[in-house]
């Protein structure tokens, strides 16, 4: 075996226990310890002496992946050599562990990105190759040695230049961002900003906040998490919120476009070194979140504060009041609060990654008692920009009377105004469609003298990117039962929350 197959192996085995498994996993799991666990007996208990070490390029915008220009603490004229601006924004960009020790290709795409949004900025890549390229376990021990020469860097620059500090900005992936947090709390005096790009979680997971990436860190923190739940029981990116803002794009867990299932089963076939693009695409993503919100200004992905992604999912989690929505990226709304805030956002597979979200909340009102159902529907939406057609309406409850449901919508693109909506929905296993059709259509009927059992009169729809809120009606009550199919329309009343009933005093 090679040694980032080790590498890659030993992560997996120091986090296996971490969370419970599926049966596929489980299988996978002992396929590959019976494969690979063997060879690598004695490995753990190694230890690499080497102290950590860190430079500091200034890369320039005309050639993102070459290191043409180190500053090097204690030479003041290698700040004037390498054309340092005083009076800039000075970025950190600290990579993570790596299996090829070497710069992997995103270093150079967030660099180029940071030059487009900040053309006079100083854009430093923090190279601690040497130190994590060793086995994870010591790569992660040693983030605070490294810490300890970024924070010795930022210290040295302010003395040297008296920048302010409130205008340098560390991001930090995976262990990169512990890296971030260590310079932080480190440094003599307080940074303006700290991103943690999907930070590591093994090793940190649960630790106390001194010995990870925290909001004492500076005076902003925010993190992406976008690979929280791993493959075979390991989390590789950190769970626990770890600043002032973190948000948790389509959950934080399994990113669109990535075909984590396939990766497993190639392992399964093929070992412990096809793990790399299993993990490479869930846990990367967060720099690619960062770097579309970069040059992606007016397509920026929006996040909602939610107190569960399953919350989110439901739609009840669209609300922009009292700063409880933001933009995901570089422009992420600066919110301090005692606790951290959590929000959350759906993306697309592929940049530009925004999405627009959308509540349907419906009333399912009865006149006799009606068993919980469970239909499968879609639902097709028309605006004013184009149509978004055949969406899956996720039903996380049973539908019963005389119960308020949310559910959440999602269009790739922009549809503009919304005019019309339409519900669809076909046989399945459990009803015929004769049957389906009669006990769905009777939820939209108005009538009072039908005989329905279940009505839904109205659907409220609030779009979270606008906050613009609509009610609509059924378009033909009449032709229910003559297709299947239905069609709602914008109705004249407004959306109103319920208002409490006036009861006379008495006297």
């Amino acid at each position: 075996m090679k040694r980032g197959a080790y590498q890659y192996l030993f992560l997996f085995v120091t986090s296996l226990s971490v969370f419970p498994v599926t049966p596929l996993e489980e299988e996978l799991s002992n396929s590959l310890f019976d494969n690979f666990l063997e060879p690598i007996k004695g490995l753990f208990n190694k230890k690499d002496g080497s102290s950590a070490y860190a430079k500091f390029s200034l890369r320039k915008p005309s050639d993102p992946d070459e290191d043409v220009c180190y500053i090097v603490p204690g030479s003041p004229e290698s700040l004037s050599d390498c054309q340092f601006n005083t009076t800039s924004k000075t970025f950190l960009v600290i990579h993570g562990w790596t299996v090829s020790g070497m710069f992997e290709s995103w270093v150079a795409k967030l660099v180029a990105a940071l030059y487009e949004r900040e053309h006079s900025a100083n854009v430093i890549v923090v190279d601690w190759l040497n130190t994590a390229q060793n086995h994870y376990i010591v790569a992660a021990q040693n983030t605070k040695m490294v810490g300890h020469d970024v924070a010795h860097f930022i210290d040295w620059i302010q003395e040297t230049t008296n920048v302010t500090l409130e205008n340098l900005h560390l991001i930090g992936y995976s262990l990169g961002a512990h890296v971030a947090g260590f310079a932080g709390s480190h440094a003599s005096n307080k940074v303006g900003r700290i991103t943690g790009l999907d930070p590591a979680g093994p090793d940190f997971e649960g630790a106390h906040a001194h010995h990870r990436l925290s909001p004492d860190d500076a005076h902003f923190v925010d993190v992406l998490h976008t690979f929280t739940r791993g493959s075979l029981g390991l989390s590789i990116g950190i769970q626990q919120p770890v600043g002032h803002v973190d948000i948790y794009p389509n959950g934080g867990s399994f990113q669109p476009g990535c075909n984590l299932r396939g990766a497993l089963e190639k392992i399964a076939n093929f070992g412990i070194l096809a793990m790399t693009d299993a993990i490479k695409c869930e846990h990367e993503r967060s720099i690619h979140l960062f770097i579309d919100s970069l040059l992606n200004e007016q397509e920026a992905s929006q996040a909602y504060s939610c107190g569960s992604s399953d919350m989110f999912d439901r739609g009840v989690c669209l609300s922009c009041k009292k700063n409880r929505c933001s933009t995901v990226g570089y422009d992420v709304s600066r919110v301090r609060k005692a606790r951290s805030a959590k929000m959350f956002t759906k993306t697309r597979a592929s940049m530009p990654f925004r999405v627009y979200h959308y509540q349907l909340k419906m009333h399912f009102s009865s006149k006799v008692n009606q068993s919980e159902m469970e239909p499968s529907l879609t639902v097709s939406l028309y605006g004013t920009k184009g149509d978004a057609e055949d969406l899956q309406l996720n039903i996380k409850e049973k539908i019963s009377t005389n119960k308020t449901l949310s559910f959440l919508l999602v269009t790739e693109k922009d549809i503009g105004e919304l005019l019309m909506i339409k519900f669809k929905w076909e046989e399945s296993s459990s009803w015929s469609t004769s049957s389906l059709l009669n006990m769905v259509s009777s939820w939209w009927s108005s009538d009072s003298s039908a005989n329905s059992d279940v009505e839904v009169h109205k659907i409220r729809v609030k779009v979270g990117e606008t906050q613009k809120k609509t009610v609509f009606c059924i378009k033909s009550p009449q032709a229910l039962n003559l297709a299947q199919e239905v069609t709602f329309v914008k109705c004249m009343d407004e959306w109103k929350s319920p208002s409490k009933r006036h009861v006379p005093k008495k006297h």
